[in-house]
């Protein structure tokens, strides 16, 4: 061990220590010496770590500002309180993100080291115990569960605008790790109080959680807080005997448990979903998504999960449960009377034809007000001069705006799912479409304001298509959105060429080609399915409805990353006749 000191190699340790004074100086020495530096805490840490270690970051970001380090990231959940303190690191030069979820640790992890403790350092308190290790393999797992955590934060500078805003602080968490989604998930499950509301999509979903413990707690839930547990997952002789030891009285409970815990099958089809839900007490949601069904573990099968406690969110999957749970009292009753078949089947044709109703006339009556709010804002605040009352306006102006596009959205995915999506064909110069999308973001209403982004289209002919103009310029638009928005710098070229290979000049295809991050390669399979996007701004509708756009006039659209590793490029082909 002398000799690798003497050489300058650091042997491999893991240490606990717990006294404090050895404590800051072994996390500064660990910070001094970082290249990297990410850091995962509650609140109470980070103010432990401004009292006591911020000389030590000060440090960090010098050498970044320098080029000799990439810096430091911090992730917390931020609230009204925290807000001051998270303002002082990023005026600092920290990097902040918020999430909702945070893990029951807080970790420091450099490119070579990790310290980790378990305590809350609630009001700043020094640290009693904290765990140090230059392990590699600790190292590479801690960094890798940051990345992770990273990926789905909110900006600090978005999550505090919104909270000054008064903004409704509901959070919607997006998280790729299966282990994070089964954590949370069976935190739900230990703490809910009156109500659990589960949809199995599949019988191999049911066995799953079974496995990790999830169809034990919301048993014990029924058993010992007098739970309220329904259950909706399809019939399988594989889980018969798993089914009757849930139902079944316990001997030593006080209650019927079947009072407390009601299972109904439903057909697998029925459900039309790969994802299990999960309700909490009316208040919160988790949505799993399975991503391969035959594997037999929940971190292999489970892919991208959805965690809210936004109360419209939640209350449309009760609204989703409640539906479903109808339908199999519907069918039980198909099953009884095959004279009540024809009354039955005609309530469900007329619940689904209520729901599209209800989502087409939601849509339109919320449209209808927005435009004049909107129009009327933008008038006052053209009228006033006073900077204060025109940020107060501003706010309403964009969130309008937000709202606009939203309604906008609902009705197109409404038409486009219910194949009702029309069409007004006229020919016009594609050029022409292209230079006014263009404009529009560079001089027009959506007026790009990052000057290091340039966007680049050079036509040298004419190119006459028969289509929908608007609707291919919605296309565009909303490429072009997307380009800017996942590019921090760099030029955006829009070319047109013909198919010469496939279609003998009867094809054009139109390409966006950016040199942003790229397109993340766990949601690239599902790039044009409604809700898929890794920023937290949009709402993962645009590429959706842009795929029905183009299909509908016969085209086709698709996205790829750049083989050099910069950006990404989205094309969509058109007839030209």
């Amino acid at each position: 061990m002398g000799g690798e000191i003497d050489e300058g190699i650091m042997p491999i340790r893991t240490r606990i220590i717990e006294n404090q004074d050895d404590i800051i100086k072994e996390i500064k020495r660990k910070n001094n010496s970082a290249s990297k530096l990410s850091v995962c805490s509650t609140c109470g840490g980070m103010e432990m770590s401004y009292n006591f270690l911020f000389d030590s970051f000060e440090k960090v970001i010098d050498k970044h500002r320098k080029g000799e380090s990439e810096g430091l990231r911090w992730i917390i959940s931020i609230d009204k309180e925290t807000i001051p303190l998270v303002k002082t690191f990023i005026k600092a030069g920290i990097r902040v993100k918020h999430i909702r979820n945070m893990l029951p640790m807080s970790f420091g992890v450099s490119d070579k080291e990790v310290s980790i403790t378990i305590e809350k350092m609630e009001g700043g308190k020094m640290i009693q115990s904290i765990l140090i290790s230059n392990d590699p393999l600790y190292t590479v797992h801690f960094n890798s569960v940051f990345d992770g955590l990273w990926k789905t934060g909110i900006d600090a500078k978005e999550r505090i605008a919104l909270i000054e805003e008064g903004a409704d602080l509901a959070d919607i968490e997006v998280i790729p790790s299966a282990a994070r989604a089964r954590q949370i998930y069976l935190e739900a499950l230990k703490n809910v109080q009156k109500n659990i509301m589960i949809v199995f999509p599949t019988t191999n979903a049911f066995l799953r959680q079974n496995e990790v413990g999830a169809v034990r707690l919301a048993k014990e839930a029924a058993e010992q807080r007098n739970v309220r547990v329904r259950i909706l997952m399809p019939r399988h002789e594989s889980t018969e005997q798993l089914v009757r030891s849930l139902t079944e009285k316990n001997s030593y409970s006080n209650y019927n448990n079947n009072n407390n815990i009601d299972l109904r099958y439903i057909k697998q089809t029925r459900l039309n979903t790969q994802a299990t839900i999960l309700i909490v007490d009316e208040e919160v949601s988790l949505v799993m998504e399975i991503r391969d069904d035959s594997k037999g573990t929940f971190d292999e099968a489970i892919g991208l999960s959805t965690y809210s406690n936004s109360k419209a969110g939640v209350l449309s999957y009760v609204s989703i449960f409640e539906h479903l749970w109808l339908q199999t009292e519907l069918y039980n009753q198909i099953k009884e009377s095959s004279i009540r078949l024809e009354q039955a089947n005609q309530q469900l044709i007329a619940h689904d034809k209520i729901q599209k109703e209800f989502i087409n006339i939601a849509a339109h009556e919320l449209k209808t007000p927005i435009q004049p709010i909107l129009s009327l804002t933008e008038l006052l605040r053209s009228q006033i001069k006073d900077v204060k009352q025109q940020e107060i306006l501003d706010i309403t102006i964009r969130n309008a705006k937000r709202l606009q596009r939203l309604s906008n959205d609902i009705l197109d995915v409404s038409k486009i799912e219910g194949k009702s999506l029309e069409l007004n064909k006229e020919e016009f110069n594609l050029n022409d479409v292209v230079t006014n999308a263009i404009t529009d973001f560079t001089s027009g209403r959506h007026f790009l304001k990052n000057e290091k982004i340039k966007i680049v289209y050079n036509p040298d002919q004419d190119i006459l298509i028969k289509a929908d103009k608007g609707r291919i310029s919605q296309v565009i638009s909303n490429l072009l959105s997307n380009a800017i928005e996942f590019t921090a710098e760099g030029t955006i070229v829009v070319s047109i060429e013909k198919d010469n290979i496939n279609n003998n000049n009867k094809t054009i295809i139109v390409s966006v080609k950016d040199l942003g991050q790229g397109i993340d390669s766990s949601i690239l399979p599902r790039l044009f399915t409604k809700f898929t996007s890794t920023s937290y701004k949009g709402t993962g509708l645009g590429l959706f409805i842009s795929k029905g756009i183009i299909e509908a006039h016969g085209g086709k659209i698709w996205g790829e990353n750049n083989p050099d590793g910069r950006g990404a490029k989205f094309s969509f082909s058109l007839p030209t006749r």
